[in-house]
Order: C-alpha cells, then sequence, then structure tokens
C-alpha cells in the first residue's frame, strides 16, 4: 500500500488509516481478527475516539503488546485544561499505552468551539504540558467546516488536521462543505490531512444497513471511484468507514489506486450529482 508522508510529523504512513469506529460494538475476537489482518496489509495508522463505544477497550489489549507498530492517533471534546486531562488519561489508560502520537481536538464544529480551546485554560494547554512532558508527540485538530478549520490553522501551528472530503460533496460546493481551501492551506502550512466519509452516498433515507453515519456507497465499482478521486486530492491518508464489512473493498480499490487527472475527477464527481450532500448549507 502507498504511504504518504504526514505532513510537518514526518511520518510515512498507509494512504489508509484504522478508523476504529469500526469498533463501536463488536467482540474483542472480531477485533483482534480485523487489527491483525489489516496491520499485516499495511494500515499502521489508528484513529481512536472515547466517543466510539468500544473502540478503546476493544484496541487495548492489543496495543499492550504492540504499541511500537503503531501510529496512534486519540481525540478528545473536552475544551477545557482540566477535563482534557482527564480525558487523555482515561483514554491512555483504556488502551494500556503510557502516551499517543497524535492528540486530536475532535469535532470543531463552530469559532466558539475554537475559542474555547485555544484560550487560557483551554484544552490547547493541556496538550502543550503533555507534548512537554512526553504523553503525546503532535497535537490535531477535527472537524466538518472547513472555514473553522482553516481560522484554526491560521491561529495555531497545528500538525494535523481531520474533515470530510468526498466526490458527493465536490458535486455540491458550498461555504460549509467546499474543503478545497483547506487542502490548500495545510500543504502551504505543511499539515497532514486525515480525511474521512471518503465513501459516502448521502444521509440515510431508510433504516441503517451498515453502522455509518451516512449511507455508503458499498459496491466495489463506486468504492473504486470515490477512494481513487480521495486519494487523488493532496491528502495524506483516509481513516476507513465505521462498519468492518466495507474495508476490504476500501482496501481493495486503494491497493489497485492510480491519480485520477482532471477529466477523470470531474467524471466521477458528476456521477454523483444526484445524491444530497452530507454537509451543505441548506
Amino acid at each position: 500500500m502507498e504511504k504518504r508522508r504526514l505532513g510537518k510529523t514526518g511520518q510515512m504512513v498507509g494512504v489508509l488509516a484504522f478508523g476504529s469506529a469500526a469498533f463501536w460494538n463488536i467482540s474483542q475476537g472480531e477485533a483482534d481478527e480485523a487489527i491483525d489482518k489489516y496491520v499485516g496489509l499495511g494500515v499502521s495508522h489508528f484513529d481512536v475516539s472515547p466517543m466510539y463505544g468500544q473502540a478503546e477497550v476493544r484496541l487495548g489489549p492489543w496495543m499492550e503488546k504492540h504499541r511500537k507498530d503503531i501510529f496512534l492517533a486519540c481525540k478528545t471534546t473536552e475544551r477545557s485544561k482540566t477535563r482534557a486531562w482527564e480525558s487523555l488519561k482515561r483514554s491512555l489508560d483504556t488502551l494500556r499505552v503510557d502516551g499517543c502520537n497524535l492528540f486530536q481536538f475532535h469535532g470543531v464544529q463552530d469559532i466558539e468551539t475554537m475559542n474555547a480551546l485555544l484560550s487560557p485554560k483551554g484544552a490547547l494547554e493541556m496538550a502543550l504540558e503533555a507534548r512537554q512532558q512526553g504523553l503525546l508527540q503532535y497535537i490535531g485538530i477535527t472537524g466538518h467546516r472547513p472555514f473553522v478549520l482553516m481560522e484554526a490553522l491560521n491561529r495555531f501551528d497545528f500538525d494535523t488536521v481531520l474533515f470530510p472530503l468526498n466526490r458527493v460533496l465536490a458535486s455540491r460546493r458550498d461555504d460549509y462543505n467546499d474543503f478545497t481551501g483547506l487542502v490548500e492551506l495545510a500543504r502551504e502550512k505543511d499539515v497532514g490531512t486525515i480525511i474521512i466519509k471518503a465513501v459516502t452516498k448521502r444521509p440515510w433515507k431508510a433504516i441503517p444497513v451498515y453502522t455509518t453515519w451516512y449511507e455508503p456507497f458499498d459496491q466495489q465499482e463506486d468504492i473504486d471511484k470515490s477512494v481513487w478521486y480521495a486519494l487523488s486530492q493532496d491528502i495524506t491518508t483516509y481513516a476507513m468507514a465505521s462498519d468492518l464489512r466495507l474495508w476490504p473493498m476500501i482496501v481493495d480499490a486503494a491497493e489497485r489506486f492510480r491519480p485520477l487527472d482532471a477529466q477523470e475527477q470531474e467524471t466521477v464527481v458528476r456521477e454523483v450529482r444526484q445524491y444530497q450532500p452530507l454537509f451543505s448549507s441548506v
């Protein structure tokens, strides 16, 4: 699997990351089997959050034995210094590790939230102290609003940024879902880019049949086009969808990836214009 440099961190990671939201409610046996399989295929960047059900619990036994093989990316939704410290310590205890590689402020969707975590006694102070203590190496931010994340990158020297990117969003660009400017800014600042929701088709229209927050493309041809479009952008890695049933097709697409030229990108975007974007201003 192709590897790319995760911005100024200098870490080389596969173009697919382990999206552990897929571990929300699975057995330890299922988790162990998935970890062994996908690490063996070259997936070494693990993205995890205490918000992802049983994910930290399921990763713990494996991390205890194989920590050195993994680039571990943790998250918090806490915005104050004190509560962020508590969140980090709980995550490290549950994961059975003494530190993580990347610590991300998760789900920063508005300027007010960003102001809170960047303010005195905000969560950023905790991350800076934890970095000095060797509990983490890099600091990142995640969210769904490009203008919020761009403002964040301009106000602090984040190492990574995580955000949704897919061809359905590209087919209906507006101020709430056009991540073009964010990708360009991240490149200028040498910020590692982690994307999510690359195989999104549309919001669920019926009872969900996958453990994803959206209805995904679930045929190999459509997943090929979606993954190839995403990886043809100037991004580092894609954290795979939150349902293990989709992972074999996503990996298959990534292993056969070839960059799409401008005309091919235009074609695969045009093909999905009939679908409602997951994020938009309307």
